[in-house]
């Protein structure tokens, strides 16, 4: 037991906080480092934003990967050959399902349990409170290290808006269902692939639909010469191609498909291709082209039952749904621990490492231009773990690590070409994020 009363001490153990897809691969890749494990889920099963149940997912019922399967499996645990190149969010649910299943991880998870803190109280070690979502005792006991994987998508960023607005407004994390949309006038707020599916979705099912985006943006198809487009961009990617050259081609291929999208009113991109995270909607333009849509520019005010716009216009829609994103939220840790700035952008080493503090880490904080997160977040994990057991057997070693990694450029692993908004602080180039990640594990392999 802990010196400090009503603490229980679990010695070795980590600490893992969220059941999703990247907490559940770094339950794996620790128990494989031989770390005792506790997982806290706050909902009663696994799959976390794939869980559509959760209370805090934000899939809708037609939400369907936008990587293609061979990119968005795990390394180590192949999607079955004979689903199509977009799962359906059922599939990947129960994909993650047999991953927890298949690797005995559901033994390490405590659901229906929330983490109020995690608080370091010396030596490396941390006090974790817990407790049930609903209230009730809290349970506090101490951990030789913590890994966080609560995931990014989950608290909506609302848009600031001037105004009241008559008819029902809401973001697009509490969309689920498209029977909202049938039959209604509907604006959508946000050019990112939320919003376009959203878009999309509407046309099908509303009287009249709007769709308001700040700026122009490059919309990718999901399939280019025959194949998912993110399997011919990593093509690309690992072929070396410099950046100018796929920006070229990025640009041939939207010319020869959709043309000039500025006929459509949608606004000319004020950046290149791959400056900003890619949105990969085969659809848009189509609905575009068919009056389904209506491209407008930004909102400027509420004005009662009507929504002025950036350039003068007034619509009149009864449902509002903003797709604007979410902001990375850590209720139980104390703002320095990660330091965070003001705006709640977390700085992390290889958007992964606390760079003031060794025993603490987060999994899966990433966008990436290809693959998709999970493995990605895999291999973030597995240096995690490495990380944590080097430490453990050789801590005059681990330090050394670590003053090499603290001087290591930002640019080597983070793209340094996207625009500067808090949709893209995570943003990394994959091959050049997994080339990092490659070297950090050789570093942190047995002398």
């Amino acid at each position: 037991m802990s010196d400090t009363p009503g603490v229980a001490d679990r010695r070795d153990a980590v600490c893992v906080i969220g059941a999703g897809a990247s907490g559940l691969t770094a339950i794996k890749n620790l128990r494989e480092q031989g770390f005792a494990v506790d997982c806290y889920e706050r909902e009663t099963s696994v799959g976390g934003a794939w869980n559509w149940r959760h209370d805090r997912s934000p899939i809708s019922s037609s939400t369907h990967l936008i990587s293609s399967r061979p990119l968005t499996e795990f390394p180590d645990f192949p999607m079955p050959d004979d689903w199509p190149d977009y799962p359906h969010h059922s599939q990947v649910l129960s994909y993650l399902e047999r991953y927890a299943e298949h690797f005995g991880l559901g033994e390490h998870v405590w659901f229906g349990t929330e983490v109020v803190s995690a608080v370091p109280v010396g030596d490396g070690r941390w006090d974790v409170t817990t407790r049930s979502p609903g209230g009730g005792a809290e349970r506090t006991q101490r951990y030789a290290a913590v890994v966080v994987a609560n995931g990014h998508n989950w608290s909506p960023r609302m848009p600031e808006i001037e105004g009241e607005f008559r008819g029902r407004f809401l973001h697009a994390s509490a969309y689920k269902n498209p029977a909202i949309l049938r039959g209604r006038r509907v604006l959508v707020i946000g050019g990112g692939n939320t919003g376009c599916d959203i878009a999309v979705e509407a046309a099908q099912q509303a009287a009249e639909v709007w769709h308001s985006t700040r700026r122009g943006y490059w919309y990718a198809p999901k399939y280019v010469l025959g194949r998912p487009a993110d399997q011919v961009n990593a093509v690309m990617l690992r072929l070396r191609l410099p950046l100018w050259l796929r920006q070229w081609l990025y640009k041939r291929s939207v010319a020869t498909s959709a043309g000039d999208l500025t006929r459509y009113g949608l606004p000319e991109p004020d950046h290149r291709p791959y400056e900003t995270h890619p949105i990969v909607n085969s659809q848009l333009v189509y609905y575009l082209g068919h009056g389904r849509i209506t491209a407008v520019p930004d909102v400027a005010r509420f004005d009662d039952a009507a929504v002025e716009l950036t350039d003068g216009r007034r619509v009149e829609p009864d449902l509002v749904i903003a797709a604007t994103g979410y902001r990375p939220q850590f209720e139980f840790l104390a703002p320095e621990l990660l330091d965070l700035t003001e705006d709640g952008r977390p700085d992390l080493h290889l958007h992964a490492f606390a760079r003031r503090h060794p025993t603490l880490a987060v999994v899966g904080l990433l966008q990436a231009d290809s693959p998709a997160l999970f493995p990605l977040a895999h291999w973030q994990s597995v240096a995690v773990a490495r990380w944590l057991r080097l430490r453990t057997a050789d801590p005059v070693r681990a330090a050394a690590v670590q003053q090499t990694e603290s001087r290591r450029p930002l640019e080597q692993w983070s793209r340094a070409r996207v625009m500067p908004t808090p949709r893209h602080w995570f943003e990394v180039s994959s091959t050049d994020y997994l080339k990092v990640l490659d070297e950090l594990l050789k570093r942190l392999e047995p002398a």
